[in-house]
């Protein structure tokens, strides 16, 4: 079959079970799409040379009766994930050769559900930028819907590939937006989970904004993914398991309280697609019988907030690089990397640990301004996608502007999608950003397919999906 990239995860899975295709059918499919179209796209770093292998095990497994979760299913897990075989640069050609012994705790739970893994999706350094480039890959990830334009990052690779038909579905992860931003960029349903739902575990920290999560073309899929990611490991700190399966509960909805705005916190204006991507979310979810309410931005981005996250993001770099990199390879760092690394060198503990009250004040602004309501509705991003190049020369600045709207999330450790709203006239997608409760996943993720059911968004697809 040409077409098997049209269907969903979902249904992929279900011919698996019932023998209408094989893993290896569908491997070889993702794999020849791979070979001829990432070389404009951007979306891989490494191929991985033993996916024919798993798939033929995985078809042996189908044969035997076997059901597991993702069993047969390609999947490709960003290169900021190690997978024990399968060439890890974190994005970084100080890491070109590094392959683990051993998966990430995540990367470990897709493998044993029964993923055929293809690959790994490319990543910005330390997944550092919201675009991604890199000196590993020879091209930037590029949303399929506009060649000259990021699908932002750092989950940039995961979301351009399930957006190209490379990939069904795709692992990811988001410390400030990065799975959100580039599912908006791409067309797709994002989703950032609650903290401690998928394992953050081995400890770093006790300031924990990152988590892992599915990048998905539907709620269901990512839903499927999910499922099988949220499993926390032994010693997590903020391990939590869920009631029940979250595919089951897409179905369970109740009327919701919506706060809702489109404030950036900075001293510019909100991009007029931006205010639409979210008005018209904010009418149909009206529509459907919620009870939508504007209120001010809770927090702005005033300067020590500004200062705070960026001294932040610096230490989490220099961790990173001190973690896993020989300091004679420090040398091999992009520019903006060893920009990070200088200015982690020059905190102080007390600066990290004043960044880290700062950010949590902030956090607990809007976490105080919202509470009486069950979500909150915002832009993804302050506009489209961005010409490659962008960024160059004013990083911290930009980034802030363009992905305004995300970071106060991760802080917060609360659970957000991205969900499709529209493509403008430029052909350009923009996406509209959900925030719940607190460890109520299953309820966002049910009203999220509340609104694809609903037609929020179109079923749209790039150029290159027919290629």
């Amino acid at each position: 079959m040409s077409d098997l990239h049209e269907l969903t995860a979902a249904q992929q899975l279900h011919s698996l079970h019932t023998k209408e295709i094989s893993s290896r059918e569908l491997t070889e499919h993702y794999l020849s799409r791979i070979d001829r179209l990432d070389a404009q796209l951007g979306a891989f770093v490494t191929v991985a040379d033993a996916a024919l292998e798993e798939a033929a095990a995985a078809d042996e497994r189908l044969a035997r009766g076997e059901r597991s979760a993702l069993l047969g299913l390609p999947l490709g897990i960003k290169d900021l994930a190690a997978t024990a075989g399968i060439r890890t640069t974190f994005g970084s050609v100080a890491m070109a050769d590094f392959v683990p012994t051993e998966d990430s705790w995540t990367s470990g739970l897709l493998r044993q559900a029964g993923a055929v893994v293809l690959g790994k999706t490319n990543t910005p350094e330390f997944g550092s930028t919201c675009y991604t480039e890199n000196d590993v890959t020879p091209r930037p990830s590029v949303t399929p819907y506009a060649l000259d334009r990021y699908s932002s990052g750092s989950s940039g690779g995961a979301a351009t590939a399930v957006a190209a038909g490379l990939l069904p579905v795709a692992h990811a992860s988001d410390g400030a937006g990065s799975i959100r931003t580039p599912a908006a960029t791409c067309h797709l349903v994002g989703f950032k989970p609650s903290r401690g739902l998928v394992s953050s575990a081995p400890a770093t920290s006790f300031f924990v904004a990152s988590t892992e999560g599915p990048i998905a073309r539907t709620v269901e899929d990512a839903a499927l993914l999910l499922d099988v990611m949220a499993c926390p490991a032994p010693g997590d700190l903020y391990g939590w398991r869920p009631a029940g399966s979250f595919t089951a509960a897409l179905g369970v909805r109740r009327p919701l309280r919506v706060a809702m705005w489109t404030d950036t916190g900075l001293d510019q204006d909100v991009d007029p697609q931006a205010e639409l991507a979210a008005r018209r979310t904010a009418d149909l979810l009206a529509e459907l019988g919620h009870e939508v309410r504007e209120i001010p931005l809770p927090a702005r981005w005033e300067e020590p907030v500004r200062r705070a996250i960026v001294d932040w993001f610096a230490y989490s770099v220099g961790a990173a690089v001190q973690a896993m990199m020989l300091s004679d390879r420090t040398h091999l760092l992009s520019s903006y990397s060893q920009q990070l690394l200088s200015m982690s060198d020059a905190l102080s503990a007390n600066d990290v640990v004043t960044a880290q009250a700062v950010l949590a004040r902030y956090a607990s602004t809007f976490l105080a301004a919202i509470d009486d309501y069950d979500v909150v509705l915002t832009p993804t991003t302050n506009g489209a996608p961005v010409p490659i190049g962008y960024y160059e020369g004013e990083e911290a600045d930009r980034m802030l502007r363009w992905s305004c709207h995300t970071p106060w999330v991760n802080l917060a450790g609360v659970p957000a999608i991205s969900v499709p709203s529209h493509v403008d006239g430029l052909g350009l997608p923009h996406g509209a950003h959900l925030v719940g409760r607190n460890r109520h996943d299953a309820e966002l993720l049910a009203l999220a397919a509340q609104l694809e059911s609903a037609g929020l968004w179109a079923d749209l697809r790039p150029p290159v999906w027919e290629a």
